[in-house]
């Protein structure tokens, strides 16, 4: 997109347009759209006389100043009556119901001039909740445990959502106010200051973003124009307005919210929330337009940055390049790996895992990527997706667990505790040799027994019983128990903190000791580091439950022989002759296993393999 095409949107690349901007004379500009309103002035906290704002083209209000400064407070008085926060608000020190603060985020003292992001197949995703993975339940309390997560292995922390929420607990997916950083986390300031020091120690940082819905509680978007549109449905109501009248300012509005992430706080990469969720059906569609400004953004500052998406659509459309009509996505997650995974692990194929077969749908997977790629789903009652034939591994996002698919069950329990030990040791395994990018879920690398629970802390009482129902209704495919924890509860939330203190414990130190050496492979060996999905040959034992993955590159081959059943397995590895070294053994006594495999086997031969294991073996060509 032509930089003149972006100035004429009224969004400018460089800088922050709407809300409150400093400019260099000490004085304020303030900009608010808001057409569907008569009359705006801004009130400052503790200070006299209104600022009166002008309406000009379009619905925007503007004005100068010299009041409003940097740690003041203040709110929107519309029609002479309504006060509001501002819908672009940096900080609301007292929640979303409370007057907004004005923060200058331009004077922070960036030290990472010199970071530039990794190459997208270099990834290793460690998703994790601000709230409880540390004690302290703040950024300042991640950045404590950096030097953790580097001896892990992992080169991307993914942040769950930071947008403003009513209350301190929350999962960040009802956030009302997408530019405000939540004050409990410690706001604007401690983001910046934690993506600062990730740069310094080598880590990229993801944000997850929700532009598909705004939470209930303190949402006040209506007052000010139409943000909204009921030609389309959503599962939270009438859709964010991407198509309808009045949604230029809708899109101008969230664009600048994702240029603000990348150029105001160095984030790397976002994570686009259940974008199948986003109803656009503009001749440019909303993630397509991103697309173009993000890459205009790039082309100024010289940085990288990564747009991920979440989406159930099965579509190749999403992670398309413009160039062949998509919308230019650079990755999406797979939830399909997860839920083929998971039933081959055991699990019970109630709800949506009631479409997958296991062995032979995650074998598919590892070749495919979708699963459905336009047969029929029973879950979904038709017909269902599309091939991706030219999307390379890097270009889709696996894991065994993630906030989802731990949080979407009614106890919240983890791999370790539905699976066991073995078994959660094969799962991660699994992800890990996989040929596309891997992402793990806050403490699974030490098989953390505490659950991950569904908790909010809405202030509305009607609200909160409103979802506590609504949680019923969510289980009643997986669960015929009712009993559940109170997702209002601030005990729930406690439950779901992480316990340090386990590290220092078996099996909990193996356990991290083992995802270290399996990330040390992955980095190391050409085979395992490679996404090149195409560089793969499987081989399933149905009635074994078994899996053979053959993957090769730059002369080396690995074999990867994994046994998802109960017993011992003897798996072949075919000839011509060759001699196959062991690169890892699950079933180690290293790794608290009953019984290691040899070391070299010369091919054609037969091996093994013991129960809920994984074995890699490599020769080199």
């Amino acid at each position: 997109m032509a930089l003149s095409n972006v100035m004429t949107n009224g969004i400018d690349i460089q800088k922050r347009t709407s809300g409150i901007s400093f400019l260099t004379n000490h004085l304020t500009h303030i900009c608010l759209w808001a057409p569907s309103v008569d009359t705006v002035s801004v009130a400052v906290c503790d200070k006299d006389t209104p600022v009166e704002l002008s309406k000009n083209e379009y619905g925007y209000w503007t004005g100068t100043t010299d009041v409003l400064q940097p740690g003041d407070l203040y709110q929107f008085i519309l029609n002479d009556r309504l006060r509001r926060p501002d819908p672009a608000s940096l900080a609301q020190p007292d929640g979303p119901h409370g007057p907004s603060m004005a923060v200058n985020l331009s004077d922070f003292g960036w030290t990472d001039q010199s970071w530039n992001n990794l190459d997208l197949h270099e990834y290793i995703f460690y998703e994790l909740h601000t709230g409880t993975f540390s004690p302290e339940g703040t950024f300042a309390g991640i950045e404590q445990r950096l030097d953790h997560l580097k001896a892990l292995g992992i080169t991307a922390i993914e942040i769950m959502p930071v947008a403003q929420f009513p209350g301190a607990r929350n999962w960040g997916y009802d956030g009302v106010l997408p530019f405000a950083v939540q004050h409990e986390y410690g706001g604007a300031r401690a983001l910046q200051q934690l993506v600062d020091a990730c740069h310094r120690k080598g880590l990229a940082v993801v944000l997850d973003v929700v532009y598909n819905h705004i939470g209930p509680e303190g949402n006040y978007f209506n007052d000010f124009g139409p943000y909204f549109t009921n030609k389309h449905c959503t599962p939270w109501g009438d859709a964010i307005n991407f198509d309808d009248a009045g949604s230029d300012g809708v899109r101008r509005y969230v664009i600048e919210n994702v240029l603000m992430w990348f150029r105001d706080f160095h984030i790397d990469a976002l994570r686009l929330d259940a974008v199948h969720a986003i109803k656009d059906l503009s001749p440019v569609h909303i993630l397509r337009d991103i697309r173009e400004h993000v890459d205009q953004l790039m082309q100024q500052t010289g940085r990288r940055h990564y747009l991920i998406v979440e989406s159930d659509l099965n579509d190749p459309l999403l992670i398309d390049q413009p160039a062949v009509n998509g919308y230019g996505m650079d990755a999406q997650w797979i939830d399909e790996f997860h839920h083929s995974l998971r039933v081959t692990a055991g699990g019970e194929r109630k709800g949506y895992y009631g479409d997958f077969e296991g062995l032979t749908h995650l074998a598919k997977s590892y070749q495919d990527a979708y699963v459905y790629e336009g047969q029929y789903s029973s879950h979904r009652g038709k017909t269902f997706g599309r091939r991706a034939e030219k999307n390379p591994g890097h270009q889709f996002i696996v894991f065994s667990q993630n906030h989802d698919q731990v949080g979407n069950q009614m106890l919240g329990e983890r791999s370790a505790q539905l699976f066991g030990f073995e078994m959660a040791k094969l799962l991660a395994g699994s992800v890990l040799v996989s040929p596309f990018l891997p992402l793990l879920f806050m403490g699974e690398e030490w098989a953390e027994p505490n659950p991950f629970l569904y908790f909010v802390s809405h202030t509305d009482q009607e609200l909160a019983e409103k979802v506590r129902e609504g949680r019923k209704r969510e289980f009643a495919d997986f669960h015929s128990d009712d009993s559940f924890p109170d997702p209002i509860a601030e005990e729930t939330f406690n439950q779901s903190k992480l316990q340090w203190k386990l590290l220092a414990e078996e099996p909990h130190r193996t356990m991290f000791r083992y995802y270290q050496h399996l990330i040390r492979l992955r980095k190391e060996q050409p085979a395992l580091r490679s996404t090149n999905r195409w560089q793969l040959h499987i081989e399933v034992n149905e009635t074994a439950n078994t899996i053979q993955l053959h993957r090769w590159h730059s002369g080396q081959h690995v074999r990867c022989l994994m046994n998802f059943s109960m017993e011992t397995q003897t798996i072949s590895l075919p000839g011509p002759a060759a001699l196959w070294q062991k690169l890892f053994d699950s079933a180690a006594p290293d790794w608290m296993g009953p019984a290691a495999a040899p070391d070299t086997l010369t091919a054609p031969a037969e091996v093994a393999l013991q129960p809920q294991s994984l074995l890699i073996y490599q020769n080199h060509v």
